[in-house]
């Protein structure tokens, strides 16, 4: 199976999942995380991870298609839920996954304030961005419960997995 992790950051996530993918691409637009990645992709000496700086909304789409498009804590920080979901579409094989992992709906403690992006994602406005994006199966389940200290103290903020296929 190939992979992309979109917003990839130092590549935690993808390098956890790598030993059951046949290839992986992490892209991130932060040159800083990439650096980090291609420091780690050098010590395993693996031919079959690359680091790439890829913005799917004002950037080409790569030249490749993958079987799986996985991200997680990104889309929140996407201005366009649903342009990047459509990308995200358009970068998948046919049949093809789309796992995101995220927030669900909040009231701005997770980033406090001065944050610009979304407070989380209301799940069935989110299935139905990703059905109008071309998905032919939306399936939410809660994956996680992160505790984090926020400014009035320690809050626990429940985090979704939504996997989408492709027709």
């Amino acid at each position: 199976m190939a992979a992309l992790e979109y917003g990839a950051g130092t590549g935690l996530l993808g390098f956890m999942l790598r030993p059951r993918l046949a290839d992986l691409t992490l892209a991130d637009v932060s040159e800083g995380m990439l650096e980090v990645v291609r420091t780690k992709i050098a010590a395993a000496g693996d031919p079959h991870v690359r680091a790439v700086n890829l913005d799917l909304m004002s950037g080409p789409l790569p030249d490749r298609r993958f079987d799986l498009v996985f991200s997680a804590m990104t889309l929140h920080h996407i201005a366009d839920t649903q342009g990047i979901l459509r990308r995200f579409h358009e970068v998948l094989k046919r049949p093809g996954l789309l796992c995101i992992a995220d927030l669900d709906t909040e009231d701005g403690a997770f980033h406090g304030k001065g944050f610009d992006g979304h407070l989380g994602f209301d799940r069935d406005e989110l299935g139905k961005k990703a059905r109008a994006a071309g998905f032919s199966s939306v399936r939410f389940t809660t994956a996680h419960e992160m505790a984090k200290t926020v400014a009035n103290g320690e809050r626990t903020f429940p985090i979704f997995l939504m996997v989408a296929a492709t027709g």
